[in-house]
């Protein structure tokens, strides 16, 4: 019998997971995707807010302040892409002084540190293309950027490395209690038993929680349209710039991220289905009109992708985290919309500390830290020249675009928790990302994954089960 189930290999999953994985602990993690952070932590705003817009005595709250603190040394300890931009909420108008004044004190009685409301020219000064109009805005030195797929991947790929198991292509189709814990059915057919099980399936949280309590509440999906622009856009801010929130959420922004590029959005629309991420038109036009509010000069002709990200949206209101008050061993992390990936590192301690003191467990005497992973393009030409000595792979490009090699490419298919698809690869040393969008080097990201793992070229998917890239060679030699 395992000690610990985690459904759900997102961001809230990944953090609990590795943090169990300090633990003398046999711990499985378990997603219906056939890769680990496909779901909202694949497509979100990349965002660690500062915590001043959550309800005061709220989880969301807490867990955000407690979570940003985390993220700079988390990321440092783990390998993860993390800057430290600080944000901005704009006023254009004294109403809407008067609502970035709430956020302040809000912010301060949330346990904020490092909160300022600035005035016109000092804004202007430090982000210079922001529209003119502005009248004072609320600083957020907190605030960051971070890969939230390469960090969920990252905390991934230590708790792999400590010894916890993995599964993909593993979707739960029931529960049923044991007693002394639970039986986890799998879609397939095959079954695990466990002592403890740990509910982080986003947007089908919901429905796992029903499995097993009668304690129900509703998960429903609320979809953000996206837009990001080349990097000859970067220019454009290095922080993060909102408007005034609204109702919907925390409105259009305007964003740096890690890797240089600018993200535009998200719109806020709820959706029957948990899985539709598609993108509209008017989606689309609403980002372009409202985010003239912020900054007029947006050149959209240098966009080279769009994409729709899924929120997960709780009945409560609010965060649901712990035990279930009726199943003994049953642990939700659920509803963990905006500001969730802010605070996924805190939740995990939280929640992997109620589980330790449950199970009695012992520390490990020994954790081990992630293999340094080699971004190629980030090294001094010394470095660069030592390096393909070594290893000539690291001296053939792949992705122009990002100045991807070979090298790191078949690094990412065999870390721990490697990478078995075209996208797969994208997530973790991103080839695809940069202005042809996988144009040039998606063939070649393609032919390495088939030979790497020993398949058939049309055997190797672009992202989820039954994207296919190939089907059959279009002319045969006799």
């Amino acid at each position: 019998m395992l000690d610990v189930i985690v459904i759900g290999a997102g961001v809230m999953g990944a953090a609990v997971s590795r943090e169990l994985s300090k633990y003398n602990l046999n711990i499985m993690v378990l997603d219906k995707e056939n890769d680990v952070s496909n779901g909202t932590t694949k497509a979100n705003s990349a965002i660690v807010h500062a915590g001043y817009d959550a309800k005061e005595g709220t989880l969301m709250a807490k867990y955000n302040v407690l979570g940003a603190a985390m993220y700079g040394d988390l990321c440092k300890e783990i390998g993860a892409p993390y800057k430290n931009v600080g944000s901005y909420v704009l006023a254009f108008s004294e109403e809407e002084r008067e609502h970035v004044k709430k956020l302040y004190e809000r912010g301060l009685t949330n346990g904020v540190p490092g909160l300022e409301i600035i005035e016109k020219d000092e804004i202007l000064r430090r982000e210079p293309n922001i529209n003119k109009n502005v009248v004072a805005a609320l600083y957020a030195k907190t605030a960051g950027i971070v890969g939230p797929w390469e960090f969920t991947i990252k905390l991934l790929e230590n708790a792999a490395l400590n010894g916890t198991e993995v599964l993909v292509d593993a979707e739960v189709s029931n529960i049923e209690k044991l007693g002394n814990g639970y039986k986890v059915i799998l879609k397939d057919g095959r079954s695990f038993e466990t002592k403890i099980v740990i509910n982080a399936a986003g947007v089908y949280a919901d429905k796992i929680n029903d499995m097993v309590s009668k304690k129900h509440f509703d998960i429903h999906p609320r979809i953000g349209e996206y837009y990001v622009l080349d990097k000859v856009q970067g220019k454009l801010t290095n922080s993060v710039l909102f408007q005034c929130p609204t109702i919907m959420g925390k409105g259009i922004l305007v964003t740096k991220t890690v890797h240089g590029n600018i993200m535009v959005g998200p719109t806020a629309e709820d959706v029957e289905s948990k899985d539709y991420v598609g993108t509209t038109t008017h989606g689309l036009d609403d980002i372009r009109r409202q985010a003239e509010k912020t900054i007029s000069n947006i050149n959209y002709r240098d966009s080279i992708r769009n994409f729709t990200g899924i929120r997960a949206e709780s009945s409560t209101g609010d965060f649901i985290i712990g035990e279930a008050p009726d199943a003994e061993g049953f642990f939700n992390i659920a509803g963990t919309k905006s500001p969730g990936l802010s605070s996924a590192p805190a939740i995990g301690v939280d929640v992997a500390e109620m589980i330790v003191k449950k199970l009695n467990a012992t520390k490990k005497e020994k954790f081990k830290q992630n293999k340094p992973q080699i971004h190629f393009m980030e090294l001094s030409p010394e470095e660069k020249a030592e390096l393909i000595k070594k290893d000539p792979r690291y001296g053939r490009i792949i992705c122009r675009c990002e100045g991807i090699t070979e090298g790191e490419i078949v690094d990412v298919i065999h870390r721990m928790v490697g990478a078995r698809t075209v996208d797969g690869v994208k997530k973790r040393c991103r080839p695809g990302t940069g202005r042809c969008q996988g144009g040039f080097c998606g063939p070649r990201v393609q032919e390495i994954l088939a030979r790497e793992l020993g398949k058939e070229l049309n055997d190797i998917v672009l992202d989820r089960k039954g994207a296919y890239i190939l089907t059959t060679e279009t002319k045969v030699s006799k």
